[in-house]
């Protein structure tokens, strides 16, 4: 009895060691050249939200909300949000070249980070950055189980697209703001890579 109790105690910490290891993954990342912009984050998009008037198809309620972080990035965005599951990569890079022009905590809740509506009202932290070009928003979002987001990058520090800007524990969310004049290349349901995925081109 001891011996079975023994094992299985063993083979739980082996799983949970895995687990760790499997989490903490920093897979390395080929970034593409030219102008376009590349996925902040690893996981699967569950929603690409357009902000112009011609175009609205979800609740006015979280559209208001996401116009608030849309503000300083341009009048029309696109908003596109990436779940993070426990078993994907959890660093977050770079979108593109450019400098950190604000970085902004808020706290808030831990709803379920694939609930768009409801993880708005989550912890979040905000990083602007702009080049030359444009200027694009990466928001690291907590959830249910993710409690803790940690940044990497500072006020006015240059950044290189793929670079890694920060890190969210466990499953979480991680949303994109883009100017709407950019060619989207990526739609709700596509699987992406941090670093690497083209998500958008300049026109």
């Amino acid at each position: 009895m001891i011996l079975w109790t023994v094992a299985i105690i063993l083979f739980i910490a082996i799983l949970a060691i895995a687990f760790l290891l499997n989490f903490y993954k920093d897979p390395k990342r080929t970034i593409p050249k030219g102008n376009n912009i590349v996925a902040p984050a690893d996981g699967r998009i569950i929603s690409v939200i357009d902000t112009s008037k011609n175009n609205i198809k979800i609740k006015k309620g979280l559209l208001g909300k996401i116009k608030t972080y849309t503000k300083d990035v341009a009048k029309q965005c696109y908003a596109v949000s990436i779940f993070m599951s426990p078993f994907d990569a959890h660093y977050n890079r770079a979108p593109i070249e450019g400098i950190i022009k604000s970085i902004k905590h808020t706290k808030g809740r831990f709803f379920k980070a694939y609930d768009l509506e409801k993880s708005f009202e989550n912890e979040k932290n905000e990083i602007l950055i702009q080049n030359k070009q444009l200027k694009v928003k990466v928001i690291q979002i907590a959830g249910f189980l993710a409690r803790r987001i940690m940044c990497h990058v500072k006020i006015n520090q240059k950044v290189n697209k793929g670079q890694k800007i920060g890190f969210i524990a466990l499953g979480s969310q991680t949303t994109i703001i883009l100017p709407r004049n950019l060619k989207l290349k990526v739609k709700t349901g596509d699987k992406v890579k941090a670093g690497q995925t083209i998500i958008a081109v300049l026109k």
